[in-house]
């Protein structure tokens, strides 16, 4: 049966292909960004602790009480700003969820989105499956900056919402204060919608990360997309949340119902844990992710390749064109067949491919021994 209309072009994530050649040719893989070891025991436990305790129903559609009470703590440690864990706090599968349910909720037939590319695959079908427009601007190399009289140009009576994600991936950029402001600005001044996706929150090198929601006027029209996946290294469980005003809950909340309606309880319960951890562990986290960071960016550039070194998130840009291919897809297929190294081509996150071509993504969110073993097959590069 043909697949329907509004997702054919889109074909199969590029994260789903690249893992599978990985996986057939033995390549080691630095594409998609889950990590080869596991979460802190202190948040495994709690979930196991959650099972044998019978905690293993359906949980109220929300989420758990005790998970909504410590998001709602940490937002205000976080930010100083006292949200209602009960009508503010939505808790769903993932950030990709969040981001499903969002823009189910929150966009009309017509609607426009702006987007910039490069951009997290589901972003797009997200909004055309609401039957919005995704509008796409471009963070160009080498400073990856926003263009803001292009922004500005974008925005037209039919604009409804922006969708921004900082720290971004796959560029590894933090937005600075400046360019979240004048995002502010044109929010409020063609009241827009914002849409943050936030999930590298706690992956932030250099500079600081500023949450939108958190900038004068924003509060009430900002949705904060988040996860404990990336920052307690636990992908697999998939859980992600919202935050919002109470009118842009009921949003979220109207897409989310009839979704999956409810996220695995005992998961919750250790989640609730995670975001509950102190200081000690964020810091040694970070300090971690800086020497991975570290290694392989030298390591890339030793080699040859021009590399965008990342502020935050736990991915790597680099040029490939010193080695001499032609686009990013047979750069990527060569490192897989003759190198033994999986990466992610970047063109499928642009519309306008060309910004993309000459771009490779390499994800360190992986052990030193495998960060190690990938650096020494991608030395036959320079041969």
């Amino acid at each position: 049966m043909p697949v329907s209309h509004r997702l054919a072009s889109y074909g199969t994530s590029i994260f789903t292909e690249m893992t599978r050649l990985a996986n057939e040719k033995g390549a080691i893989n630095l594409s998609q960004g889950f990590p080869d070891f596991d979460g802190p025991d202190f948040v495994r436990n709690a979930a196991i602790e959650a099972i044998r305790a019978g905690h293993n129903q359906y949980a109220r559609m929300s989420g758990i009480p005790q998970l909504n009470n410590a998001l709602a703590a940490r937002w205000q440690r976080l930010t100083g700003q006292t949200i209602d864990p009960d009508t503010q706090v939505s808790v769903t599968n993932g950030c990709t969820e969040a981001i499903a349910a969002t823009c189910l909720g929150l966009i009309n037939p017509g609607d426009e989105v702006i987007i910039f590319e490069p951009y997290y695959d589901s972003y797009k079908p997200c909004i055309e499956m609401s039957g919005g427009i995704p509008v796409v601007l471009t963070l160009a190399a080498p400073m990856f900056s926003v263009n803001r009289d292009a922004f500005e140009a974008a925005i037209t009576p039919r604009t409804r919402a922006i969708l921004i994600n900082t720290p971004h991936n796959p560029i590894g950029k933090v937005f600075s204060r400046d360019e979240l402001r004048f995002v502010a600005e044109m929010c409020i001044r063609h009241n827009l919608i914002a849409i943050t996706d936030e999930v590298y929150e706690h992956l932030v090198f250099e500079g600081e990360h500023i949450r939108l929601a958190t900038l004068p006027g924003m509060a009430e029209r900002t949705i904060t997309l988040s996860s404990v996946g990336k920052t307690f290294s636990l992908t697999g469980w998939k859980i992600g949340w919202a935050i919002a005003s109470p009118d842009l809950s009921k949003c979220v909340r109207s897409g989310r119902q009839f979704l999956s309606y409810s996220v695995a309880t005992p998961l919750q319960h250790g989640a609730a844990a995670a975001v509950s951890a102190g200081p000690e562990y964020l810091d040694q986290f970070l300090r971690d992710y800086r020497q991975r960071r570290d290694l392989l960016c030298q390591a890339l550039e030793d080699i040859g390749f021009v590399v965008y070194r990342p502020t935050g998130t736990y991915f790597v840009l680099a040029d490939h064109r010193p080695f001499g291919f032609k686009d990013d897809r047979a750069f990527c297929t060569h490192l897989i067949d003759k190198i033994g190294v999986a990466a992610i081509p970047p063109t499928p996150f642009y519309d306008n491919v060309e910004f993309g071509q000459p771009l490779v993504r390499f994800a360190f969110c992986k052990k030193l021994d495998t960060l190690n073993a990938a650096i020494e097959r991608l030395q036959k590069l320079k041969t």
